[in-house]
């Protein structure tokens, strides 16, 4: 597929002669005269400029190029970066005609095994992101980390508003499972977190993310893809949004979900939506996405191939219950020291499922509990 006719280049300056030959731009192959190879890369960088789902409007500066600038004179990290940036997109006639070029881009990719990385525009393009995995014939897992749980049913409410249920009610359904990460309590309509909980879905409160933050480790492990608003990071770390929120995210727990992301060997693609760079005076919010893209890169690069649970890589535990199941299965990497949990559904013997949990839900096991995410995974297998 020639995904060339899709994107307009970038401009020389953004890249540019690299300050050091130890910087990322240095070891990225930027579309600027020549459309880069995406089919052997690792992670394709694509830049977004499409506002028309937002009541904000458009920015008038390029988001995606404010990050850039920052992101490519950040040190090299671990590995042998094969990565591209292939440009900016160029957006549809229509907000639905950029939706379907994002799935056909984003699918073209993952068939070939390369990572998309979504940079800019607002959150409801993750519409598009999602529709590329009907292509996969699977049922697949995602997360959303966002201040706001986007589930709007006015008919007058901006798509960025509304997305989310969008992708939950979408025909075919493809969802085996969501996860909603760094909401905000009063931002959330609790008719909406009870539908969530209904359909068995997990949520995770900024609170729980402050208290301890790899509570969503997990949560972004069992993920196919992720989608990121900066609106969940606290205006004081990340002004780059409208209205201003002073709670939120830190830039720190920011950039640690991002190497959750990345470091996840099941995730496919990853967005980082909603960044206005007319906000943004001094370029901190640039300075902290481009650091979390730089540790999504890192994690990247961390990631062990962990899928095999049957191999010397992983310890089996078998914990004795007092009632139905009468025991439960749970593996751990020895290298690192992750935990999976296998849930066998009770209504068919052949549906399993091997999920990411913690080590606290084996301890809850070890006395005698059902975990909560064997219990919501069971209700998801039916």
């Amino acid at each position: 597929m020639n995904l060339a006719i899709f994107f307009d280049p970038l401009r020389e300056e953004l890249v540019g002669s690299p300050s050091a030959p130890t910087t990322l731009a240095a070891y990225v192959t930027a579309f600027l005269d020549t459309f880069p190879d995406w089919r052997d890369a690792d992670l394709a960088l694509i830049g977004l400029d499409e506002w028309r789902g937002s009541s904000a409007g458009a920015p008038a500066a390029h988001g995606a190029d404010a990050v850039r600038q920052r992101f490519y004179q950040l040190q090299k990290g671990t590995g042998a970066l094969r990565i591209v940036d292939l440009g900016n997109l160029r957006p549809g006639l229509t907000l639905e005609d950029t939706y379907l070029r994002v799935r056909e881009i984003v699918a073209a990719l993952l068939e070939y095994n390369t990572v998309p990385i979504l940079l800019g525009g607002s959150h409801d393009l993750d519409y598009g992101q999602f529709l590329a995995y009907e292509t996969v014939e699977r049922a697949i897992s995602f997360a959303t980390v966002d201040a706001r749980v986007d589930m709007a049913e006015h008919t007058a409410a901006p798509a960025e508003e509304s997305h989310l249920r969008r992708l939950l009610v979408h025909e075919p359904n493809f969802i085996f499972n969501f996860a909603q990460l760094a909401h905000q309590q009063y931002f959330a309509a609790p008719d909406v977190l009870a539908a969530l909980e209904k359909l068995h879905f997990e949520t995770l409160r900024l609170g729980e993310i402050h208290t301890d933050v790899r509570q969503a480790e997990p949560l972004l492990r069992q993920a196919d893809f992720v989608s990121f608003d900066v609106a969940a990071l606290r205006w004081n770390d990340a002004p780059a949004y409208y209205p201003a929120n002073p709670f939120g995210l830190t830039n720190e727990e920011a950039a640690q979900l991002a190497w959750y992301a990345g470091h996840n060997d099941q995730l496919s693609s990853f967005g980082l939506y909603g960044y206005r760079p007319d906000h943004d005076t001094h370029g901190l919010a640039a300075a902290t996405l481009a650091t979390m893209l730089w540790y999504f890169v890192e994690g990247y690069y961390h990631r062990r191939g962990e899928t095999d649970f049957q191999s010397r890589r992983f310890i089996r535990y078998a914990v004795g219950l007092p009632g139905t199941p009468a025991k439960l299965v749970f593996y751990k990497a020895k290298r690192t020291e992750k935990w999976w949990l296998e849930v066998e559904s009770l209504a068919d013997s052949n549906l399993k499922r091997i999920v990411p949990c913690s080590y606290q839900d084996y301890l809850h096991a070890a006395q005698g509990d059902l975990p909560n995410r064997w219990i919501l995974t069971q209700a998801l297998l039916g």
